[in-house]
């Protein structure tokens, strides 16, 4: 599964926010859109209205004069009605040709023929207003209609040049934005503050749900999780890991109780294997003995000494076989004690045949929380295999150094034997489990026993036939 390093609380932060921020948006871009729209609107029915009008003007003053033609009304009349209306235009014939303008007039040279596409366009039956955007601006319309008389018998062709004057718009148009990011901005920072409490509430359960999860195994009391304020969708979650924790402490008891009658019954193979290898010799030897009593045979003392030390020799066996099974069955509690570790491990080494041994130590004094008795038990066991692990026809090379980082010491036990098998570096530390041909293979089990009793940690590396290094790290409090 890819993790994701952007944490949940952070997504759904940036994602409130982009929602905001695309909100606002669309929201400017919207306003912009019906500004558009409605100025565009507003400018084509201003212009058809005030065409309207200008046209009933026009009828009106044909009217009036008792006139036909459009060529017959006067400039001066063209200038009031352009006045009137604020509005510039051009009078053409039905061929298209300019017969009177308000722009000549004023001093504004205009078209003096119409194109002919329009002028076909109006000799169609029934003709609507004819209106041409410029291409080149959005401010500028022509439009184009019949001049009629009250019997609405065409006269000509009126030309209106039409410009969109949006200065006014405009600025309430930007006064309206500048509202608008205001209101805009003052949501995104009261945003900014909700999603951030959003975001936490939602993640704090899952934060402590997390928490709890990290802690929870099958050798420590797990505890259930109890969130006030929860989602309900989290409540599930939480009700489900609260049944985990009942099932899987049903699990844990009934694994544990396994675990131990394995243990024991493995410990109890090997020990009645390892008492029985004793118990042949001795019932031979009594056999032996037995025999030869019943046939009347007479035993020197030499010979009695010999069965009565063989006899003595197979007991101390089987008692040593006990006592290593006693002591591995009832390993004390780990009692601190402020100690010169440097001492204690010399202390150990004296026990041995020193002219085989290398010490050093990074310092002559190096202080730790330990049990006197069980740091000379763990040196002991590892130098007494570091010795067994090396062939006769080899001169034994054992090195032991202490070192010091931090909060931690560190003792290393190296040896030159034959090394152990990759086949056998998972077992090592199995009770039980030896290389040797005699002992019950309990002494690295209980070394490890008492190393992690302290929170320390002990590990090998080895070498065929070249040699093993065991390293023991443990804290000085």
């Amino acid at each position: 599964m890819r993790e994701n390093n952007i944490s949940l609380s952070s997504r759904i932060f940036y994602y409130m926010m982009v929602f905001i921020v695309v909100e606002s948006i669309m929201i400017a871009g919207v306003t912009l859109y019906q500004f558009n729209n409605q100025n565009s609107e507003y400018h084509e029915g201003r212009l058809e209205r005030k065409e309207n009008n200008l046209l009933t003007d026009i009828k009106y003053e044909i009217d009036k004069a008792g006139i036909n033609s459009i060529d017959a009304l006067s400039n001066g009349m063209i200038l009031e009605v352009a006045d009137v209306h604020n509005l510039e235009f051009e009078l053409y014939s039905l061929d298209g040709i300019l017969l009177k303008s308000s722009t000549a007039l004023t001093g504004v040279k205009g078209t003096t023929v119409i194109d002919k596409q329009i002028v076909d366009y109006f000799k169609n039956e029934n003709p609507s207003r004819y209106v041409e955007d410029d291409t080149n601006t959005n401010y500028f319309k022509s439009s184009y209609n019949l001049v009629t008389n009250f019997k609405n018998e065409p006269l000509g062709i009126i030309y209106i040049p039409y410009f969109a004057d949006d200065t006014s718009s405009k600025q309430e148009l930007t006064g309206f934005l500048i509202r608008l990011g205001f209101v805009h901005g003052n949501m995104i920072l009261i945003a900014f503050v909700i999603a951030y409490f959003i975001s936490n509430f939602v993640t704090k359960s899952l934060d402590s749900i997390g928490e709890t999860i990290k802690k929870t195994n099958l050798q420590n009391k797990n505890v259930k999780i109890n969130v006030d304020n929860t989602p309900r969708e989290v409540v599930a979650l939480i009700d489900s890991y609260n049944t985990m924790i009942d099932e899987l402490k049903s699990s844990a008891v009934k694994l544990a109780k396994s675990e131990r009658e394995t243990a024991w019954r493995e410990m109890a193979k090997q020990v009645a294997h390892e008492i029985k290898n004793p118990l042949t010799p001795m019932r031979l030897s009594i056999q032996t003995f037995e025999r030869g009593f019943s046939k009347g045979q007479e035993f020197s003392k030499q010979r009695i000494k010999e069965f009565s030390d063989s006899l003595i020799q197979q007991i101390d066996t089987m008692s040593s076989i006990a006592t290593a099974f006693s002591d591995f069955a009832e390993m004390p509690e780990p009692k601190k004690e402020l100690l010169n570790v440097v001492e204690v491990v010399e202390l150990a080494i004296d026990i041995f045949n020193k002219n085989h041994i290398t010490f050093s130590s990074s310092s002559k004094e190096i202080q730790a929380n330990f049990d006197r008795t069980q740091l000379i038990r763990v040196i002991t066991n590892l130098l007494k295999n570091a010795f067994q692990a090396i062939p006769e026809d080899r001169k034994p090379e054992i090195k032991v150094s202490i070192s010091e980082k931090d909060n931690d010491i560190n003792i290393s036990i190296a040896d030159n034997g034959y090394g152990i098998s990759k086949t056998d570096t998972e077992k090592i530390f199995e009770p039980s489990f030896t290389t040797k041909s005699s002992g019950m293979g309990l002494g690295l089990s209980m070394i490890k026993s008492i190393i992690s009793a302290y929170n320390g940690n002990i590990t090998f590396s080895s070498k065929s036939n070249v040699g093993t290094t065991f390293n023991i790290t443990f804290p000085k409090i």
